[in-house]
Order: C-alpha cells, then sequence, then structure tokens
C-alpha cells in the first residue's frame, strides 16, 4: 500500500521542469510534445503552459479537451528510483492577460519577449481527473 498523496505528487511535479502534453490530433493519432511547467504546479490538479495561439495543439485541445501529461523525476535521496507520473485530465486554453500575470515567469521571456503582451500568446491549463505514478515497484493512483 502506498502512502504517496497529492501533496507528494505536486512536490515531485514542481521539481521536473518539462513535462510531455499529449492531445487528440485531427487524423485521431495521439500527439505529444514536451513542456515546460516553469515549476508553475499548485497541484491540487492544476498544470499551466504558455503555447502559441497557432500551434496545433491549442486546435486540438479546443476540439477535444481530454489531454495527458507525463513526468519523468529524477534519482531521490540514497538511490532512490525516479518516479513516473502520468496525469488525465482536461484543459482548456486561457487568452486573458490577467491570468498569464499570475503564473508569469522571467523564464518565459526568452520565447515571449513582449511578456504577457505578446501577440498570439495563450495559456494551457490542464485540470486533473486521474494521476497514475509508479516508483521502483511501487505504484498507485489518485482520483482529483
Amino acid at each position: 500500500m502506498s502512502d504517496i498523496n497529492l501533496a507528494d505528487i505536486s512536490a515531485e511535479m514542481a521539481s521536473i521542469d518539462f513535462a510531455m502534453l499529449s492531445t487528440h490530433a485531427a487524423n485521431g493519432h495521439i500527439a505529444s510534445r514536451p513542456m515546460s511547467n516553469n515549476g508553475d504546479v499548485e497541484y491540487r490538479g492544476d498544470s499551466y503552459y504558455f503555447a502559441w495561439n497557432h500551434a496545433h495543439m491549442v486546435g486540438e485541445i479546443e476540439a477535444n479537451r481530454n489531454v495527458c501529461l507525463t513526468f519523468q523525476g529524477s534519482r531521490g535521496l540514497l538511490g532512490a528510483p525516479p518516479m513516473y507520473i502520468a496525469v488525465e485530465g482536461e484543459a482548456t486554453i486561457i487568452r486573458d492577460k490577467a491570468v498569464f500575470a499570475e503564473h508569469w515567469t522571467s523564464d518565459l521571456d526568452r520565447w515571449f519577449p513582449d511578456g504577457v503582451d505578446t501577440a498570439g500568446v495563450v495559456m494551457i491549463n490542464v485540470r486533473a481527473k486521474r494521476i497514475h505514478y509508479w516508483r521502483g515497484e511501487e505504484e498507485g493512483e489518485l482520483s482529483v
């Protein structure tokens, strides 16, 4: 029986910069791409990512909100195995600059040089419904 809870998952996810975001492509296939969470993981079940409005994934999310995020942690203290996390959830596209500002970090200026005022920027909010995790021989699932 695992004693890992949502706070443990949140701490692990915050230490992982990149996740793979998988969406449903127009042709019915699964499309995946790396996304940086910039440590912005407030895990009561929400993850936030910035993207370009013209990106395929934005249209894919607008057509089908069901997405998956996958994370791979690093080795823990004393050689503990890494944690792998799969988050099934629903994504929403946000176009509100005030909401952007709540989640903006200076690291984003590299891709979006005008900050929250960069033309064509959107934010993707993924709200988790189910989280599955693995660490060594231990695995478990949390409903959110």
